[in-house]
């Protein structure tokens, strides 16, 4: 690495400017820390992207890595673990993604059988995948317990390009009341003129759900 300009080191490059503007040699180079002796680490690392280029280096395992001159079976151990963990992230960012009632449902499964009703706002990117999930309220709902307002503050603040909203009905009958389909209208109406569209609201009990805009 001594003999990369200071400025052109990823670990520098990364500091000032983030890890989206580095290649993928540069980016594996400080996770490898060190090259061999006459090849720099960012050298090392375009020779290991290149060998696995076709099976690509999130699938090789650490008997495969070690066969790599330079890579010693810590290193390699820490090459698996790394591509693993991204693996297990993206997974579970996948399984945010929330495309129907029943979606919200099961990620309701905390609150569903509260004893009090709950009023949760799902705050979406645009490919509908879950960015942050917040409860606006805990108590009966009404208008004035639930104020677009405070569901579209949080909206704008997240960047969020669409929200669903659910609550409990602790009754365990998933039907509207005249409180929900007010409560859903104005926060459609809202949505609509911030430009965050409402793209539902579920009632989830502890067996069944139901859309209430389908309803309105």
């Amino acid at each position: 690495m001594k003999d990369i300009p200071r400025i052109e080191r990823p670990r520098e490059r990364l500091a000032k400017y983030g890890p989206e503007k580095l290649r993928d040699e540069e980016l594996l180079a400080i996770l490898l820390r060190t090259g061999l002796k006459g090849t720099n680490v960012v050298t090392l690392s375009k020779k290991i992207l290149s060998t696995f280029r076709e099976k690509g280096i999130g699938e090789a395992t650490v008997a495969e890595l070690k066969t790599i001159k330079g890579l010693g079976a810590a290193k390699a151990c820490e090459v698996v673990a790394c591509f693993e963990l991204g693996k297990r992230l993206l997974r579970d960012k996948r399984t945010a993604l929330l495309l129907s009632p029943k979606d919200v449902w099961e990620r309701m499964e905390d609150i569903r059988g509260s004893k009090k009703e709950h009023f949760v706002v799902f705050f979406l990117d645009s490919r509908s995948q879950e960015i942050r999930r917040e409860t606006v309220s805990i108590g009966t709902l009404d208008e004035s317990l639930v104020h677009p307002r405070e569901v579209f503050e949080s909206a704008i603040r997240h960047n969020a390009a669409g929200i669903i909203v659910a609550h409990n009905h602790p009754s365990g009958d998933p039907t509207p009341s005249r409180a929900d389909l007010a409560v859903t209208r104005r926060l459609r109406d809202a949505g609509n003129l911030l430009g965050i569209p409402l793209l539902d609201h579920v009632i989830v009990t502890g067996t069944s759900f139901s859309n209430v805009q389908e309803q309105l």
